[in-house]
């Protein structure tokens, strides 16, 4: 599966645990018209086929960057027409991401600036080296974050404090990020790709349709009023009820062993 990409790679750990890594360490693993390519191919065939996957751990290549945005060089000289379809490629690519049904864990191993913290806010939760940085910093380049950016970041720092990060182009740390809400725990940097393995080991060896349920019931539970997330928690909850897991996962409680999840 690795081999099919040019600028990620895609490594099975095993018991439906991916992990996803961008992997344009020379330039910052910076996002270029073929890592868009590559990762609308990625989620796209996740998203086709999610019983492939229990859970997926997204990083950067290397130790200093996750992904510093979009690939300035490669802009360097583009037409407006050309700069508007690759940006409509990313757009397509963010969406493949954010709808993906499988939980995906960000490891931010370094700086996510503008594109590449967007990147990170598509993530479902977020655990960051200590030394991350992150920014978005478009408006300083005459354009403004267009991959969630303005909709994911105040979702997750509150209104205020988002309009101060994106009109200021301002950097801030790893511990702000913790700090506000936006990552969900700090790791010294030789120990966070393994945290983040060993929590989403622990979410792979969960019932996968229960998982993928609960995470769609809270996403879009929260664009609802309470009233009607609730109906759509019902909704959810009732798709287990049928399921082998959800016999296996009764059966295993009460013969006291570790429960066999299939997906079914």
């Amino acid at each position: 599966m690795s081999g099919s990409y040019e600028t990620i790679t895609v490594a099975d750990q095993g018991g439906g645990l991916t992990i996803l890594t961008l992997n344009r360490p020379t330039v910052a693993n910076a996002m270029n018209t073929q890592m868009g390519r590559d990762l609308l191919a990625f989620f796209d065939s996740v998203n086709a086929e999610p019983l492939g996957h229990r859970c997926i751990v997204m990083t950067g290549a290397g130790d200093k960057a996750f992904c510093a945005g979009g690939d300035l060089k490669e802009r360097q000289g583009m037409s407006d027409e050309t700069w508007q379809a690759q940006h409509l490629l990313f757009e397509r690519m963010i969406r493949a991401f954010t709808g993906c049904p499988v939980p995906v864990l960000g490891a931010i191993n370094g700086a996510a600036y503008a594109g590449g913290c967007e990147l990170a806010l598509c993530c479902d939760f977020l655990y960051a080296s200590e030394t991350a940085r992150f920014a978005l910093t478009e408006v300083t380049l005459g354009i403004m974050p267009g991959a969630g950016g303005t909709q994911n970041l105040p979702r997750a720092v509150g209104e205020r404090r988002a309009k101060e990060i994106i009109l200021t182009g301002r950097p801030f740390s790893a511990q702000d990020a913790h700090d506000w809400g936006m990552a969900n725990r700090l790791c010294a940097p030789g120990k966070l790709l393994g945290e983040a393995l060993e929590t989403a080991r622990r979410i792979a060896d969960n019932a996968p349709i229960s998982v993928r349920q609960a995470k769609h019931s809270i996403h879009y539970g929260l664009q609802m009023d309470l009233a009607s997330g609730m109906m759509l928690e019902i909704e959810a909850y009732n798709r287990m009820v049928p399921t082998e897991d959800r016999r296996e996962g009764i059966a295993s409680f009460n013969e006291k062993r570790k429960p066999v999840f299939k997906g079914r």
